[in-house]
């Protein structure tokens, strides 16, 4: 994936979910230009996120550099994706992000209802047309990634990208997405490869944040199990010498199906450790022993003891 200017995409990438809710337009701008810095041109939003704030603070941060910037964004939220649902999703984002051409244009999660013949094919109209350059698959299991993408095939555009969330304490992903991706050459973003803050610490020192205020996060990151493994990175990461969020986030560009994770924040202070994972090198040991504080996932056939 390239920018329009024909610059590489960053591997890492900023999820702008944060825009305009938790990070007003001055601490945007900031997160922005701090990403920028650190060499990072990925930005991801979704027509969903704060009821399209984050995509107009996005498109106006990047405008004066739109050529060299990748932005990607969703519909088709809350599983429906109607075309009637997409059309409309996908105009009202490109209004918000001042586009008429979107890098990336992902289906935001799997509709049970609504034929994938039907969705892909509101889609194709606007890769053919050039208003989408790369069509992704956000919160997919794999079997309905290649279901997908042999119907792409038919209508005459291919799957590119994939987002899946995955980090030290959800590794489902890598069961079959990840040696999916690394056989049909996915390029796999994840998000949330900080747990909702989990890995960070922040909960075991007892500050506040989503594993708190927010339900949806409070109950996926329940299980007690998970928050000893993240008192068990702090400690690892003590010795290391480096921000657990370092290590979190750098275990998860690590792996070999991984194009890139994508980091977030409400606030540079907060993002400052994630972006130190860019150049962190982790040996293979270092990924032994965080890879350890976890249980890995059995393989998609559960015979244990191929594994």
């Amino acid at each position: 994936m390239k920018t329009i200017s024909g610059k590489p995409v960053s591997r890492f990438s900023f999820g702008t979910m944060q825009f305009g809710s938790n990070a007003d337009e001055a601490a945007s701008a900031a997160l922005y230009g701090a990403c920028r810095e650190a060499g990072i041109n990925f930005f991801d939003t979704a027509y969903g996120y704060n009821d399209g704030a984050s995509e107009r603070i996005l498109g106006d941060l990047s405008r004066s550099e739109r050529d060299d910037v990748f932005i990607a964004t969703k519909c088709g939220g809350s599983n429906v994706a109607k075309p009637e649902v997409v059309h409309a999703e996908f105009a009202e984002s490109r209004e918000r992000l001042g586009l008429e051409v979107v890098d990336l244009l992902y289906i935001h999660q799997w509709d049970p209802v609504t034929p994938l013949e039907e969705s892909l094919g509101a889609i194709s109209g606007y890769v053919e047309s050039g208003a989408v350059r790369h069509v992704g698959l956000s919160n997919f299991a794999a079997w309905q990634v290649m279901k997908a993408q042999g119907i792409a095939k038919g209508l005459g555009f291919a799957i590119t990208a994939l987002q899946p969330m995955y980090n030290l304490v959800k590794r489902q992903a890598e069961v079959e997405i990840l040696p999916m991706a690394v056989s049909e050459g996915f390029a796999v973003c994840p998000y949330s490869p900080l747990g909702g803050g989990l890995l960070t610490g922040k909960y075991a020192s007892g500050s506040g944040g989503r594993l708190k205020d927010v339900r949806m996060y409070a109950a996926r990151y329940a299980p007690e199990w998970m928050h000893k493994a993240a008192v068990d990175l702090a400690e690892l990461a003590g010795e290391a010498g480096v921000h657990p969020a370092t290590l979190a986030v750098a275990w998860v560009a690590r792996h070999e199906g991984v194009w890139g994770p994508i980091t977030s924040a409400r606030s540079v202070e907060q993002l400052k450790p994630s972006l130190d994972a860019i150049g962190y090198e982790m040996g293979d040991d270092l990924y032994a022993a965080v890879s350890a504080l976890t249980p890995t996932p059995p393989p998609a056939n559960d015979r244990l003891e191929e594994a």
